[in-house]
């Protein structure tokens, strides 16, 4: 099944439950802290908040909120995260080198946060914001798209890291999903935005990295929700061109109950193409995944079939008996076909992208 929602409504209930789980293509929401609503359509004129943060039927330490951007061509990519996840704040960069097989990392956190980061009730408006001693990130809103500016003291062998990043082209249509998890009160509302056009420079000490709107791209992920304690995600997205024209997909599952929809979709032109089910194929060596050996990817509907080759596992574990955190984001290159509504096959080969598993027990 594949509910897509096409009217305004309320995102929770009185009980603090999802109104409507399904998908959209398209997101004007409102959320809040203290409120959350959206609407889906057209801009409404007026609309009443009728949702507030006392109705939300689990501790403040469960609500979880990021903004994530991935900016990357088929050399290199560098990804910025701000997050406040009740108890805990993150604030991370990493920069990959696909052409060498490297990549670093750097997450300072903050403890107990519960909300006071202040990320925006909209990804359509208002600015992100986070620091520390040494490093700070801000996502602005500016004329024409999005502005992304970042700097990391000791970030590798003792650099500092700092970038200007401009994301312009912003698709109509986005990947828009309210799921709910099997538990009252929790719940998932995602927007992800593929295949923004991506300018600006990153500096590590003396060497810059220049991104290039003509092949450069950049995804947002924007996620508010009220999480269960221990669950495991699968994610994959990717975003660039073919034959001119911008292309790509988020897929994946994990993120509480999809029987009402997934988030599969493919961007072709500004357009999104529902998908039904994707599976990730992991290969395994014995009991354990073999992130680094080839994948295979297939859907239900036989309108996503995808060989990846990895190029780099940015693999991550903490673990800190009450709270763990074991990710795989494996970057790498997907060769097949999808195919889009009309049954028009759009064909890759070596087309960037990553796939991850994350477990979190958070």
């Amino acid at each position: 099944m594949q509910h897509e929602i096409t009217t305004s409504a309320a995102l929770l209930d009185e009980k603090g439950n999802l109104r409507e789980p399904g998908y959209a293509k398209r997101l004007l929401p409102i959320y809040r802290r203290a409120a959350c609503f959206i609407t889906l359509g057209k801009v409404i004129a007026s609309v009443s908040i009728i949702y507030r943060r006392a109705d939300i039927k689990a501790p403040a330490a469960r609500i979880k909120e990021w903004d994530y951007y991935l900016v990357a061509n088929d050399h290199f990519a560098v990804a910025l995260t701000i997050a406040d996840n009740g108890y805990m704040g993150l604030d991370s960069v990493s920069f990959l080198q696909f052409d060498e097989g490297w990549q670093m990392t750097r997450s300072p956190m903050r403890a107990f946060p519960m909300g006071r980061t202040g990320l925006p009730e909209t990804s359509a408006a208002g600015d992100t914001a986070s620091s520390g001693k040494r490093h700070a990130l801000v996502f602005r809103h500016v004329p024409g798209g999005r502005e992304l500016t970042f700097r990391m003291e000791d970030f590798l062998n003792r650099d500092t890291i700092e970038g200007h990043l401009l994301l312009t082209q912003e698709p109509e249509e986005s990947m828009v999903i309210c799921t709910p998890f099997d538990k009252p009160g929790h719940f998932y509302y995602n927007q992800k935005i593929n295949c923004m056009r991506a300018a600006g420079t990153v500096r590590i000490g003396a060497q810059t990295y220049n991104f290039d709107p003509a092949d450069s791209f950049g995804v947002l992920d924007w996620g508010r929700g009220v999480w269960t304690y221990h669950n495991t995600w699968y994610w994959g997205s990717a975003s660039g061109q073919v034959d001119g024209v911008p292309f790509g997909w988020n897929i994946g599952y994990g993120f509480g109950d999809t029987s009402a929809a997934s988030e599969n979709m493919l961007f072709y032109g500004g357009r999104a193409h529902k998908l039904g089910q994707v599976t990730f194929h992991i290969p395994m060596a014995g009991k354990r995944e073999d992130y680094l050996a080839p994948w295979r990817f297939t859907s239900d509907d036989g309108r996503f079939e995808m060989d990846f080759a990895p190029i780099l596992d940015r693999a991550a574990c903490t673990d800190v008996k009450l709270i763990k955190s074991d990710q795989h984001q494996v970057f790498g290159r997907f060769t097949g076909t999808a195919l889009l509504d009309d049954g028009t096959p759009v064909r890759v080969k070596d087309f960037l992208g990553f796939a991850e598993k994350v477990e979190n027990k958070w």
